[in-house]
């Protein structure tokens, strides 16, 4: 007797339990939503207009020259805590802050955002939680969650394991773009402090602390009530609001975001030839998190640098007379700052570097 036909569900892909997750994030998507929108979840393509956007947005005024601002990222290796630990509401919101955080340092207003979830079995559960959290991390950045893609890739991914990637795009006027072509010796670096680890490192955190050190994720972290699980999942910080009040309030030169390459890799991006970034390791303090890794691994100090934020999230270069307004904006609007270095004169014509001491 011939076999029975096959189908999709028994291959691994159930189309029923995907879209039964469809339903569950749409009105979570709707909420999102900002002038410029049109429709919503579940078409082929999403739609934007930038000029209903410009018209309705306050944070846009009037765009003479509008320039679109794209990036794309993903959570990385903190993947592995949220399934360890079993916790998946906070990933989201690194998956949307590694996006904006990127295209707002051109002084850009997010304006919407796609994700991407792969997985190996759906479980609705889960993918709800996460998307949730893309959700409402997209409100908190002021941009809407237009859509994105769910796949389930049975034998490509781990029982219980998921992928996430993110996709940003904003808008800013030419004529405000942040570049850093205007950045002088002398001018300052103003550091916004990170929520701790963020979404960068986490290889190597992992390894320290729990292969090295064998520290236990549900064990304390310092004498807090904390676990060293819910530590590494502090969800990487949302910088939107700050560089807007900074905007509103002073002359920003340039913005590094710091991501992978730490300090020394992500400030010279935005810097000119023929200059560097001194960074002053007292100026700021670095979190306890930095510090146990850096102990469990014996990991070497310039290894450290390259590879964490060390406490700063983003670095705003001012002049020396807008460092005082820029300061006060962003404590108005919640965020702590350190002044950390300056930036000086390098070889002629090379690429600018950047150091810590």
């Amino acid at each position: 007797m011939p076999k029975p036909g096959l189908t999709y569900k028994e291959a691994g892909v159930d189309i029923d339990r995907g879209d039964l997750f469809v339903e569950r994030i749409k009105d979570r998507a709707r909420r999102t939503t900002i002038p410029g929108v049109l429709g919503g979840v579940g078409g082929f393509a999403s739609l934007f207009s930038l000029k209903e956007a410009a018209a309705g947005l306050r944070t846009l005024g009037a765009l003479e020259d509008p320039l679109l601002v794209s990036g794309t990222d993903g959570v990385g290796t903190k993947l592995k805590i949220a399934f360890a630990t079993g916790r998946h509401d906070t990933v989201g919101q690194d998956l949307v802050a590694m996006c904006v955080n990127d295209i707002v340092t051109t002084g850009a207003v997010p304006l919407f955002f796609l994700d991407y979830f792969g997985t190996g079995r759906l479980d609705p559960e889960v993918a709800a939680i996460v998307v949730g959290g893309v959700a409402k991390a997209c409100e908190e950045a002021g941009c809407a969650l237009v859509g994105g893609e769910t796949a389930e890739l049975p034998g490509l991914y781990a029982d219980g394991e998921y992928d996430l990637a993110g996709f940003a795009v904003g808008v800013v006027d030419r004529k405000d773009l942040i570049d850093g072509r205007n950045v002088r010796p002398g001018d300052l670096l103003l550091g916004l402090a990170s929520s701790g680890i963020h979404s960068n490192g986490l290889s190597l955190a992992r390894k320290a602390l729990l292969e090295y050190a064998g520290h236990d994720l549900q064990g304390p972290f310092g004498a807090g009530p904390r676990t060293l699980g819910e530590e590494l999942l502090e969800p990487t910080r949302l910088y939107p609001a700050a560089v807007a009040a900074v905007r509103a309030a002073a002359e920003v030169k340039a913005i590094a975001h710091i991501t992978g390459g730490g300090l020394p890799g992500n400030v010279p991006r935005v810097l000119p030839k023929g200059t560097r970034a001194e960074l002053e390791r007292s100026a700021w303090p670095r979190p306890a998190i930095f510090e146990l890794i850096q102990a469990a691994g014996n990991v070497d100090e310039a290894e450290m640098q390259r590879t964490f934020n060390l406490g700063l999230g983003l670095v705003m270069v001012l002049a020396p007379d807008q460092i005082s307004k820029a300061e006060g904006a962003l404590a108005e609007a919640g965020y702590q700052t350190h002044r950390v270095g300056q930036v000086s004169s390098g070889p002629a014509g090379e690429d600018a570097e950047a150091f810590v001491v």
